[in-house]
């Protein structure tokens, strides 16, 4: 089951984020600004095994992490968080977000997903690897998009 992170979720997320994500990791506190922050989505596994993040600013929705625990991966929570995170973006015209070029296994589900490479950000990463943007048309964009087009 996927449901909202809450602060007393806190602890076990910061331990996550720190496995996974190393000296890239967000600090305590920039966790719980995620959690409590306006235009934020901070959903996780009932479990803790994973945790997404999204950051909503006009009509765009900024995937700002997905996480899933090594021993739970290729289970379908990823995609779970992210399809939870779709639910309610009617005001969004389509979701952004960063991935290494490197990440190899995250690249093909976000591209399984239906996300497009348009930019490339040389030396985003701390190891000065690139990153590639890429973005998902919404629902809510394509319903606008075909009834303009009817007009």
């Amino acid at each position: 089951m996927i449901r909202p992170a809450t602060l007393a979720d806190l602890p076990a997320l910061v331990a996550l984020e720190q496995e996974l994500f190393g000296p890239d990791a967000w600090s305590e506190e920039l966790v719980r600004q995620e959690i409590e922050g306006l235009g934020r989505r901070f959903v996780v596994a009932d479990d803790l095994s994973g945790y997404a993040v999204t950051m909503t600013a006009g009509d765009i929705v900024d995937l700002l992490r997905i996480g899933v625990r090594p021993d739970a991966r290729r289970t379908g929570i990823a995609s779970r968080l992210l399809d939870e995170l779709l639910v309610d973006t009617e005001g969004a015209s389509r979701m952004l977000l960063e991935v290494s070029v490197a990440n190899a296994p995250a690249l093909g589900f976000y591209v399984a997903r239906q996300f497009s490479v348009i930019d490339v950000r040389p030396h985003y990463y701390r190891d000065g690897s690139e990153a590639l943007v890429m973005c998902r048309w919404l629902p809510g964009a394509a319903r606008e998009h075909t009834a303009t087009a009817h007009d």
